[in-house]
């Protein structure tokens, strides 16, 4: 019997086609409690790696026989070893996961969400492990991309399969919870790097203004980008719509929920403008509109597909960020209760503001854990 890698892009399929599979993750139980893979196929356990290090006889009994087993750790070594142990204990092949829960996080899984009247289409990059989405407009040969995450190899390689050239990137706001790769995107590709202006206050590099009703044309497609202003997640949070087609929300709409109006620690401030956004602005929208969102919180918001979106009208019936009438329950729900601030927040906005320049292995460690950027 052996043991066997599975990539991070292997497990996502495994995620999105609902697979079964049991995995045993041997990090700390503090950090399995905190973030963890997931999936409606998916049997878990968790034995950390130091109560295995003189054997596996004491969960041998509790692995199944009749599905495939992963074991996963935060790099991949202890992952490694037990997965050598159970092999020899069980007599069957095992998995480990190839770059640990590191490449689980930083993986991206390209969908693509449909085409655009006129020419042109929209891919949709969902980051599994961490609930980030990032949006790849394609027009011809040039494309424009939506919320990009630092992850820049992985988007110009599919670019370059594609045979087109990004030159546009946009990000809707000021993230928090990632790093944003639109300035690196831009810079590697001699493209221009959109921001809005209201969330560029401290900024030290340049950059070129998002402001409302601003619009992009591009490629032969004549692609149109329209910006929309719609505070509340932070001041300056700017939606986007694509030929009249998609919605693209940022962190202030989600599936499933609503943007939080805290983590700039301007809560109080920022509620009527988050409100003012969801109850008016996008109200005034054509409800056929398709939001597209920058997270997801929940493995049910992925369709057969594994895509995240909706139309816009029908989210006012199932979204109960959106079903608030009253306004004190609303200023409430959005100031009150809230989850933990994500890991390292502070530190990634002085990065996205250009303040900071952490190393890669920096990076990382600043982003592990989940999103964190909804109010529920």
């Amino acid at each position: 019997m052996t043991i066997q890698a599975m990539k991070a892009g292997e497990l996502a399929k495994v995620v999105i086609n609902k697979e079964e599979l049991f995995i045993l993750d041997v990090r700390n139980t503090d950090q399995f409690d905190e973030w963890k893979v997931e999936g409606e196929g998916i049997e878990m356990m968790n034995k950390p790696y130091f109560d295995l290090i003189e054997g596996v006889d004491e969960i041998v009994d509790q692995i199944p026989h009749d599905k495939d087993i992963l074991v996963v750790c935060a790099k991949e070594g202890s992952s490694k070893f037990v997965a050598e142990m159970l092999s020899e204990a069980k007599g069957q092949d095992i998995y480990y996961l190839e770059g640990g829960m590191k490449a689980w996080s930083e993986h991206l899984e390209p969908i693509k969400v449909g085409d655009l009247d006129g020419g042109g289409a929209v891919y949709q990059f969902v980051r599994l492990g961490k609930g980030c989405l990032s949006y790849l407009i394609v027009s011809d040969d040039e494309g424009a991309m939506i919320d990009p995450l630092r992850l820049v190899s992985q988007y110009k390689d599919f670019a370059d399969a594609l045979g087109i050239k990004v030159l546009h990137m946009f990000d809707t706001h000021l993230h928090a919870d990632h790093i944003s790769g639109g300035r690196r995107l831009a810079e590697s590709t001699g493209g221009t790097y959109y921001l809005p202006p209201k969330d560029a206050g401290e900024v030290t590099f340049k950059y070129e203004t998002l402001e409302d009703g601003k619009e992009v044309t591009f490629g032969e497609a004549n692609v149109r980008v329209k910006a929309v202003y719609t505070p509340g997640h932070t001041i300056g949070s700017t939606s986007l719509i694509v030929n009249d087609t998609y919605l693209f929300t940022g962190d202030i709409l989600f599936i499933d929920s609503i943007g939080r109006p805290d983590l700039a620690g301007k809560a109080e401030d920022w509620v009527s403008d988050l409100r003012e956004s969801l109850y008016v602005r996008y109200k005034a929208l054509d409800q056929e509109l398709l939001v597209l969102p920058a997270h997801f919180a929940k493995l049910k918001e992925l369709d057969e597909q594994g895509r995240v979106f909706a139309r816009l009208g029908d989210l006012y019936k199932t979204n109960e960020g959106l079903m608030v009438e009253d306004e004190e329950e609303f200023r409430r729900m959005v100031s009150e209760n809230l989850p933990p601030q994500p890991n390292s927040y502070q530190e990634i906005r002085q990065t996205n503001m250009g303040k900071l320049s952490p190393s890669p292995e920096e990076e990382t460690e600043m982003e592990i854990g989940p999103n964190r950027c909804a109010v529920s």
